[in-house]
């Protein structure tokens, strides 16, 4: 065996992170596989072993029962498989083992809930329920109008915010884009900019402080809105899955909505096809949402 077998599974992990980091991964998948290897990691040291060459299959297949013990669903056991996957694939790559005990290992099957696309007269409900907040409210019309991510809405700065287009920067792996600004998100924009409180931070939401609003807040602030509006089942993303299945279902070309969207590969769009076919059987233009 390679000398090198000896790496402490520790330093393994933080080398595994640092390739990641490399690579412009984004900050919440690379969040997600070091959480995922660094409890592989404990469950392993509660059994003695520190080093990789220490680990056999049987390790990993004992850490995904008691995984499975736990309580753990079947699509968080495919999640933690891959990042266990994606570690070892690191790891023969840098001649770090010889053997891959990850490679054998196989997904569990489970369904994959579709993307869940609000009707109209959930948005409706949406917009009615927040329009006297009207930060909130340019924030779900964004969402709605544009498609953008969580992500890139929090890091959207007062200067993004063109005539009629929205300047999206790069971010995580992701190019720098521009979507046109149509009449209902340049004139919630309009509204918000005129009384957003006076701050130091460019960032284009804020707090009643001035500070920039957090991820978590956007996503704490518009789950409570889907309950005072009766949306059930609904997270923030299905905002913009609902953007894409509209342009879809009124006709707009895959590849003018991959491009607005953001997506790298339009096979990820193409995967809304079969949803528009079934859900979406009025064909609403999106400046009528």
């Amino acid at each position: 065996m390679n000398s090198e077998n000896n790496l402490q599974l520790s330093s393994a992990h933080q080398q595994f992170i640092d390739y990641l980091v490399t690579l412009q991964r984004a900050k919440a998948t690379v969040i997600a596989y070091s959480k995922d290897i660094e409890q592989l990691i404990a469950f392993l040291a509660d059994m003695g072993k520190k080093s990789i060459s220490q680990i056999q299959r049987d390790d990993l297949e004992a850490f995904l029962k008691k995984l499975t013990s736990d309580g753990y669903t079947l699509k968080s056991l495919s999640r933690k498989i891959n990042s266990i996957k994606t570690f070892y694939r690191f790891l023969k790559n840098k001649n770090f083992v010889i053997l891959n005990p990850a490679a054998d290992i196989t997904h569990p099957k489970y369904n994959i809930k579709p993307p869940r696309i609000l009707s109209k007269m959930e948005y409706r409900a949406l917009r009615d329920a927040c329009r006297s907040d009207i930060r909130t409210y340019t924030i779900v019309e964004l969402f709605l109008q544009t498609g953008v991510r969580i992500g890139e809405l929090a890091n959207l700065k007062t200067n993004s915010v063109k005539e009629r287009e929205l300047v999206i920067e790069a971010q995580e792996g992701h190019p720098e884009r521009v979507v046109p600004l149509n009449r209902a998100g340049k004139e919630s924009l309009e509204k918000w900019l005129a009384i957003r409180p006076k701050s130091e931070d460019p960032s284009l939401f804020v707090t009643k402080t001035g500070k920039p609003l957090l991820v978590r807040n956007i996503r704490t602030t518009i789950d409570r809105y889907f309950k005072l509006a009766g949306i059930e089942g609904a997270k923030v993303n299905d905002l913009r899955h609902t953007f894409i299945a509209h342009h879809l279902a009124s006709g707009t070309p895959l590849t003018v909505i991959s491009k607005l969207v953001g997506h790298k590969r339009l096979s990820t769009t193409e995967k809304y096809l079969d949803l528009v076919k079934d859900k979406m059987n009025d064909n609403i233009k999106l400046d009528e949402l």
